[in-house]
């Protein structure tokens, strides 16, 4: 078995976008760009000849796939801590070999450490309709297959788990590569020529100043199909599935990529704890595949015939079925809208038309599902659907009633859009750590209602430790002294980081803490938490004629340093008439 050292292995980080032009599924967010590093590279031969087929001895299953790629699968443990009977051991793509010979691409940190007190693992491989091959990987809890189609350069994979690995509490595989053939990937997640660490050991510093980290590979999971890594003549890429069994919606945040001195690693997350939000999703079989191309992204994959594979958990086409909406009234057209719907089996979304917000959300499991309408990431409408197989639920025209932005206001400083991106260093903090040398000061001085501007006068995070008090100044008439509500959204926090209000010399009660992931989330590239919105019903005398003062304080019974101290992601702030 595996021993605890593991843990600290690294994960990804992620490309969309290594290439010019290319851009998020839905074009809301610009792709990160590759790094411009490069290595010396093997010449790449014309394939050697081979033909599609199935071969085994006593160490490994070997697949040619009769497209230039042949990998092998680790039969039995080779007795090191980094190898494990399930891993792929080879990928040779064109004469040269892909996969770190040191250690196994693998799920979490190999199949013999998933779950506690089990290291058995059995592998076996059949050959279906002559030309497909399917790897039966079985662990404790947790089945992975990985399958070939003959004139395919793909690996396909499926993982499908009843309980969730308890080791680490996650479900990832990672795929590893020697750095020298394939040296390109993103750059904010390319740990080459850092400094060492400036928090754990996962968010490094470079000498110019700059901050490094896994965690700075994410996206919003909506944004992306395929992540991956480049040289000058290949592309290996991992293609996702529908994320059906995932666990944290459209907007969920996590690592995917990461380059260090020795390889490149392409994650692809079927759930992960960092920032988590709800519960595990188990009982699902997640799809992915591992494609090579000559360079450019890859294009659509056909994994219809995936039916026919016999794998555990998968649900045909003609066991879902769908929910539609005609139009949704009420939207502000300066956001995108998203339709997601969750329940404890399963997660969708589908993005609304941005001219009548129709929606179409096809290939759902049965059941029902808590459907929500977002504005941006800030959901403005719930309700419950119910899907049957074979039909589409009808959900017709909806009308947002939820949408905080249409109380009227005195005053107001950000968007009620769930993200603080218009806020000070808002457009930062997703790609690097708050102490990065590139991010303004979060001490900006006070806001002047009239004069100062979000982006660049209101900090996007508050901390206790960092900036703990804010000042707003805003100026009222007599006919304006009167009882008025203060609200303050926030889209996440730390450590039960929270605001209290102060307006002039009145004081607000303590508020409670909302309900937020229990990881870091502020410092590891990503707001997304569960959006709470705290009200300060703040009397009249609380006024005065001409210039008020209100001061936010973060708070929290738990304490930290700097960054790590309690504190929270703005939405929005807003006085109401």
């Amino acid at each position: 078995m595996k021993t605890g050292n593991l843990r600290s292995f690294w994960l990804s980080c992620i490309l969309l976008g290594l290439l010019a032009g290319c851009g998020g599924s839905d074009g809301s967010k610009s792709a990160q760009t590759g790094s411009t590093l490069t290595a010396a590279v093997p010449p790449v031969q014309a394939p050697p000849a081979s033909s599609f087929g199935l071969t085994s001895d006593t160490n490994f299953y070997t697949v040619d796939t009769g497209a230039g790629l042949v990998f092998k699968i680790r039969r039995l443990d080779n007795g090191v801590s980094t190898q494990s009977a399930g891993d792929i051991a080879s990928l040779i793509y064109n004469g040269v070999q892909y996969q770190d010979q040191s250690r196994g691409s693998q799920v979490n940190s190999g199949f013999d450490y998933l779950y506690t007190g089990v290291s058995a693992v059995t592998v076996n491989a059949d050959v279906i309709n002559t030309d497909y091959i399917r790897i039966t990987v079985q662990a404790g809890n947790l089945t992975h297959y990985y399958l070939a189609k003959n004139g395919s350069p793909h690996i396909y994979m499926g993982t499908y788990f009843t309980s969730e690995p308890d080791t680490l509490n996650l479900v990832r595989y990672i795929v590893r590569v020697p750095v020298g053939v394939l040296p390109n990937g993103p750059g904010p997640s390319d740990l080459r020529n850092t400094t060492g660490a400036i928090e754990s050991s996962d968010i490094f510093g470079m000498a110019n100043g700059e901050t490094r980290s896994k965690h700075y590979s994410n996206m919003r999971l909506k944004d992306w199909s395929y992540i991956g890594g480049t040289s000058s003549s290949v592309g290996l890429w991992m293609v996702r599935d529908n994320n059906e069994g995932g666990s944290g919606g459209p907007f969920f945040r996590s690592l995917l990529n990461q380059i260090t001195s020795t390889n490149q690693e392409i994650t692809y997350i079927v759930n992960y704890g960092e920032n988590q939000t709800e519960a595990y999703r188990p009982g699902i079989l997640n799809t992915y595949t591992l494609v090579f191309t000559g360079g450019t992204p890859p294009g659509a994959l056909d994994t219809s015939w995936f039916a026919n594979m016999g794998m555990t958990g998968y649900v045909p086409a003609s066991s879902r079925g769908a929910v539609a909406g005609t139009t949704i009234n009420g939207r502000d057209t300066n956001y995108g809208y998203t339709v997601g719907f969750s329940n404890t089996t399963a997660q969708y979304w589908a993005t609304a038309n941005t001219s009548d917000g129709s929606f179409n959300s096809p290939n759902m499991i049965p059941g029902t599902y808590t459907m929500k309408i977002y504005k941006n990431e800030l959901a403005v409408d719930t309700r419950s659907v119910t899907v049957s197989a074979g039909s589409t639920y009808n959900a017709g025209a909806i009308t947002i009633a939820g949408d905080p932005s249409s109380s009227a206001a005195l005053w107001r400083i950000g968007d009620w859009d769930g993200s603080p991106a218009e806020f000070l260093n808002g457009d930062k903090v997703t790609t690097m750590h708050p102490s990065d040398v590139r991010m303004s000061s979060w001490v900006p001085g006070n806001f002047v209602i009239g004069s100062s501007s979000a982006a660049t006068d209101f900090p996007a995070y508050q901390w206790k430790s960092v900036n703990g008090t804010y000042t707003i100044k805003f100026n009222l008439t007599a006919s304006q002294i009167t009882a008025h509500t203060l609200r303050v959204g926030i889209t996440t926090a730390y450590a039960g980081g929270r605001p209290k209000a102060q307006m002039n010399a009145w004081v607000s009660a303590n508020p409670a803490a909302s309900t937020q992931p229990s990881s870091r989330t502020l410092t590891v590239g990503s707001y997304r938490g569960n959006n709470t919105m705290y009200s300060f019903a703040i009397p009249a005398t609380a006024f005065v004629v001409g210039e008020n003062t209100l001061t936010l304080t973060a708070i929290s019974g738990s304490s930290g340093t700097t960054y790590l101290s309690p504190g929270y992601s703005y939405d929005a702030v807003d006085l109401l008439q």
